[in-house]
């Protein structure tokens, strides 16, 4: 039975995905050479490639520009503070509304930035806020 088993494993996890697993690799190494990823640990090698997975939050709120608002504007302030109140996975919603991706690229959070614009409309309570992800500006309505 042990035999059967090992080879039944075997056959599942390695024989039986060999040849698509085998063209998946040569692709991947086709624009992603081994040489290069050999310089990461495996931890660094996982924030390279998927981002950050947790954030110190209170250090993205010191990194935002503001366009025609101040940092101490009522706006502002009721946005950080109904902000802080999210829950974890609410919070990364936001960054995917704000930047396109749920998480922050593998570089440290202290160096993302974004701006808070006013898009300076007739009246604000007909708008809803949207995002310009591209250049990470956030037009939050007063």
């Amino acid at each position: 039975r042990k035999e059967f088993v090992d080879l039944h494993v075997n056959y599942v996890f390695n024989e039986s995905i060999r040849e698509p697993f085998e063209d998946f690799m040569q692709g991947f190494l086709r624009g992603c050479p081994a040489r290069k990823w050999k310089m990461f640990l495996p931890a660094e090698l996982q924030i390279v490639l998927q981002g950050l997975a947790k954030y110190d939050w209170h250090l993205l709120g010191k990194n935002v520009r503001y366009s025609q608002y101040k940092q101490s504007d009522r706006t502002i302030r009721n946005f950080w503070t109904v902000f802080h109140e999210l829950p974890e996975e609410k919070k990364k919603m936001f960054l995917a509304f704000l930047s396109g991706c749920p998480r922050i690229s593998g570089y440290a959070l202290e160096y993302f930035t974004f701006c808070i614009a006013d898009p300076q409309l007739g009246n604000p309570d007909e708008m809803y806020p949207y995002a310009n992800t591209c250049s990470l500006i956030l037009f939050l309505p007063r």
